[in-house]
């Protein structure tokens, strides 16, 4: 009888104490993995959202405000307003067909001069500065930036949303003509805002230089009002709206739930970005999973801590896509690019394929910057690594490797065929129109080909290839250079 109880007293001493480590271990497991949600949703979720929804802002508006661009930098409606608008059947005609070929729901023009308005269905009359409903005229009137956008967004029928795009037309003096307008539907944009309200008790919220709520998901309901106005948002509505580039993230209280708020300043429109994040609803799933660590034991804690890993290296995983990608063009980064590298060089150096490589980079790109800033310089290296994706396999690799210098490595392919797809890349590049861009409407690239020689390092094989480059350069730029094993062929400019 003593012995059992003895080996009771034992047993109950062995499972007070692993019952109080479980229960010290879940206590400390439930209060990391509530910092590491939280420190998730503010450095890594959150920020995300952010980016991915002014992604599709941006991808949304390009195309009108393209439009509007080309239709205000247009020879013939300048002539034509130059002309004294003589004939309006013809700009009627004229912007009749934009609508047509662009599937616009509808474009016009407003004269300074005549305040003549001007759109496919026919001319009518601006009434002078004072009628309340020509306001969104003057203020594209006063605009300091002469090609700055101004947008107004309406929500439409369902999810339908539409963009209309003011754009100011200036003559080569500087002096303000009128403007243009385009309106398009935006299909999916308010879905797009709505897929993320759903996912952990997001708000998002489009805010104007009058920090007036202008399109957002759930937070349609409130359009119209100041963001100060929002419950909740608007306490901290000031601390929310940075007039750079940066990314602002902070953490607040409203009525006892904690919320984070992230916000992103669009300088193109004017606009500021808010994405609001309950944290309440982000801990949710933690406490459950908490309750349930405490119901059934150690195996469910197990399971629960795989779940946070997988999570956690869900999350990495995306962060090192970011990494490997450069952001102003969307290629390889230098990094991720010296690890495809080495791979396709060990794969050289086994005499399977032969693999080539070309490395170009802008002519006179300094003059770029110079003339329309580092803006300017900016589209032009967006537009190159557009262009040069375009035409490249899908097996082709290419990577911004410096400032203005590219590197395009292709597998399983011959000198010959590299010097082909290099006089392909050269002639696309300076045959592409860059204005208004660049003045004169030209950017051309240099060039150095090289083919992988067995026996030989990457370094040696990319260092023949630049010097290549730098040869090309040497003898009148626009032009590639051949790189072979103690020989340089050169091609001239067309």
């Amino acid at each position: 009888m003593r012995h059992l109880t003895e080996k009771y007293r034992v047993l109950l001493w062995i499972g007070l104490i692993l019952t109080a480590g479980f229960l010290t271990t879940c206590a400390a497991a439930y209060l990391v993995a509530r910092e590491t949600a939280q420190r998730s949703v503010a450095e890594k979720a959150l920020p995300l959202a952010t980016d991915v929804i002014e992604a599709g802002i941006r991808a949304g508006i390009a195309r009108p405000v393209l439009i509007a661009s080309t239709m205000a930098s247009d020879s013939f409606v300048r002539d034509w307003m130059a002309r004294g608008e003589d004939d309006a059947d013809a700009i009627v005609r004229y912007l009749d067909g934009i609508r047509r070929e662009f599937e616009a729901v509808d474009v016009f023009l407003v004269s300074e001069r005549t305040r003549g308005y001007y759109t496919p269905q026919g001319v009518s009359r601006i009434e002078q500065e004072g009628n309340a409903g020509d306001t969104w005229l003057y203020r594209t009137h006063d605009l300091k930036q002469p090609f700055l956008a101004e947008v107004d967004i309406h929500r439409g029928n369902g999810n339908a949303t539409t963009i209309v795009i003011h754009h100011r037309m200036t003559s080569r003096n500087g002096y303000f003509l009128g403007l243009v307008g385009v309106s398009m539907r935006l299909e999916g944009l308010a879905a797009l805002f709505d897929s993320h309200e759903k996912q952990g008790g997001r708000r998002i919220y489009l805010v104007d230089s009058q920090r007036k709520v202008v399109l957002g998901g759930r937070a349609a309901a409130i359009t119209s009002l100041a963001i100060d106005q929002v419950p909740g948002i608007g306490e901290v509505a000031d601390r929310l709206l940075p007039r750079d580039d940066r990314r602002v993230v902070l953490d607040y209280r409203h009525e006892g739930a904690h919320k984070f708020a992230a916000a992103r300043f669009i300088p193109e429109l004017d606009w500021h970005l808010i994405v609001e994040q309950d944290a309440t609803e982000v801990m949710e799933p933690v406490w459950n999973a908490f309750m349930l660590t405490l119901a059934i034991g150690a195996i469910v804690t197990l399971l629960v801590l795989a779940l946070a890993l997988a999570t956690v290296k869900r999350y990495e995983q995306r962060l090192e896509h970011m990494a490997g990608t450069d952001m102003l063009t969307g290629l390889l980064n230098r990094q991720a690019f010296d690890i495809v590298f080495r791979q396709a060089m060990l794969e050289a150096e086994r005499g399977t394929h032969p693999t080539s490589c070309i490395v170009f980079d802008i002519d006179l790109f300094r003059q770029v910057n110079e003339s329309g800033g580092h803006a300017a310089g900016d589209e032009v290296l967006r537009t190159i690594a557009r262009i040069a994706r375009a035409m490249l396999r899908e097996s082709d690799v290419i990577t911004r490797w410096s400032g203005e210098e590219f590197i395009v490595l292709l597998k399983e392919c011959p000198l010959e065929q590299a010097v082909v797809v290099a006089e392909k890349l050269r002639h696309s590049i300076d045959d592409h129109d860059f204005a208004p861009t660049v003045p004169d409407g030209r950017v051309t690239i240099s060039l150095g080909v090289a083919q992988f020689e067995t026996g030989e390092t990457a370094v040696r094989f990319l260092q023949r290839a630049d010097e290549a480059l730098s040869k090309a350069k040497a003898n009148g730029r626009n032009r590639l250079q051949v790189a072979r094993m103690g020989a340089m062929e050169g091609s001239t400019a067309e």
